[in-house]
């Protein structure tokens, strides 16, 4: 057991991540030395920032906190090189179900809500500050509460590696989506103003920062709450405009009443990478007005044309979902057309799954099996894979530019523009290698960086990723 050391565990989304860099950076500032995601946690303290989107989310969230309360010495037979002397939970799953966690797992010391930064931070207090209290006549030490300082928001510790991070640009959901619990977790949309946006993205350029992932429940309905306007377009041209913002990519976007100055945004933006995240769920005008999404299938096809006609080669990343309550046969037929013509370069799928008090909840039947849901997601993402090794046939003999991410004994690991980390395909350039692209093949391999970005050429491609030469 590690004294003072916090072993710290994201589950989730990106916005998670975002929540726990920020009380890392706390928490780092009051003394503590604190490992995130580590393979073999030691720390006498743990802290889970836990999700609570879907079934699966919310089951992976408690197994992991049964892992870590198992490592909790209670009976004196452990050794204690083994035992956590603390068990701290915050986030989404926290928040839903406090009260219940509570009772089901009391190993755990304390159970915070989603944003109840500041109370946790104070509650573990700084390493070494103590104060004096008077207890039933005796007198006792206890640690002195931190602070957090002024602007502490806006400070980070990355877990991701230093080249890139997300940037969340507001909270909450105003959407009514049928299937969706993020309002109740969440709460009503509330956008970050754009100058501490701005500060924020300032200060993480001057630690290294190169490409930003915009994220947010909703991007679209960025500004309304704040400006009275959807004022997307405004802020990633403004982002776009500091110095050392070398890509921004833009993430969970809303197809109902879309701010479509953005497309003008992204097209006329060096910076701005031509790639949006656009979670349509479903394309069936019953699936559609089921799952509460205000837009229509003949809304949803002049969209994605209106998209790519104003921004060529725009790569388009999208979100299903099949086995919503009332999905038919024929609504399941007529997904899987609308996969094979719109050609997405990126899509992802998942089953529903029924969430306490949701609309669908209170409303709707949960009427289709699970082994039915799995078989259409399964098919679904057979299509999407026939068309994603398709487009990369296309990719082979282009010259692209990349950003290195990491390496290992054989290759090193980029992306394009058109790739998110961690949820879309990657560029592998062999190591052993002595092709090049424009130079004279006997030459020596150009020397690599972590972090930096490299023309290359495609020379191969499989269904999901890329294999290139540098230029």
């Amino acid at each position: 057991m590690k004294p003072n050391h916090i072993d710290f565990i994201t589950l989730g989304c990106s916005k998670n991540l975002v929540d726990s860099e920020k009380v890392i950076r706390q928490l780092e500032a009051n003394g503590y030395t604190v490992e995130h995601d580590s393979e073999n946690p030691q720390g006498e303290i743990a802290i889970i920032n836990t999700c609570g989107f879907i079934g699966d989310a919310k089951e992976e969230s408690i197994n992991m906190i049964l892992q870590f309360a198992a490592r909790k010495r209670t009976d004196g037979v452990r050794p204690v090189s083994t035992t956590l002397r603390k068990l701290l939970v915050m986030g989404c799953l926290s928040e839903r179900y406090k009260e219940d966690l509570q009772k089901e797992i009391p190993e755990v010391d304390k159970f915070y809500g989603k944003f109840d930064f500041e109370t946790l931070i104070n509650d573990l207090g700084r390493v070494g500050a103590c104060s004096l209290r008077q207890a039933q006549g005796t007198v006792v030490a206890e640690l002195v509460e931190a602070t957090l300082p002024k602007g502490w928001d806006l400070e980070r510790t990355l877990t991701t590696p230093p080249h890139y991070a997300y940037l969340k640009i507001s909270e909450g959901c105003n959407r009514t989506c049928s299937y969706c619990a993020i309002p109740i977790i969440t709460g009503k949309h509330i956008s970050r103003p754009m100058e501490d946006l701005e500060a924020e993205v300032k200060l993480l350029v001057s630690e290294g920062v190169k490409e930003f992932q915009l994220i947010a429940q909703d991007l679209s309905y960025y500004g309304l709450d704040l400006y009275k306007r959807l004022a997307l377009p405004e802020l990633v041209e403004r982002l776009a405009k500091i110095e050392g913002v070398e890509w921004l990519r833009l993430h969970y976007a809303y197809p109902a009443k879309f701010p479509y100055d953005l497309l003008r945004v992204i097209r006329e933006t060096p910076n701005v990478c031509k790639y949006l995240d656009i979670a349509l769920q479903h394309i069936s005008d019953s699936q559609l007005k089921l799952m509460r999404r205000n837009i229509t299938k003949a809304e949803t096809i002049e969209l994605i044309e209106r998209i790519r006609c104003e921004v060529p080669g725009i790569h388009l990343r999208t979100t299903l979902m099949v086995g919503h309550p009332g999905e038919t046969e024929q609504d399941f037929e007529e997904l899987k057309e609308f996969v094979r013509w719109a050609k997405f370069e990126r899509m992802g799928g998942f089953v529903y799954s029924n969430e306490d008090d949701t609309y669908s909840d209170k409303h709707y039947k949960d009427d289709i099996p699970l082994e039915v849901k799995q078989a259409r997601l399964d098919e679904l993402m057979a299509i999407q894979q026939g068309i994603s090794a398709e487009i990369n046939q296309q990719k082979i003999g282009q010259e692209l530019r990349v950003i290195i991410d990491r390496e290992d004994d054989s290759f090193y690991y980029g992306r394009t523009e058109f790739d998110s980390p961690e949820v879309d395909p990657e560029v592998l350039i062999e190591k052993s290698t002595d092709r090049h692209c424009g130079l004279d093949p006997q030459s020596p391999m150009k020397k690599i960086t972590i972090g930096n970005f490299y023309e290359v050429k495609i020379i191969n491609a499989d269904d999901f990723d890329l294999f290139a030469v540098l230029c």
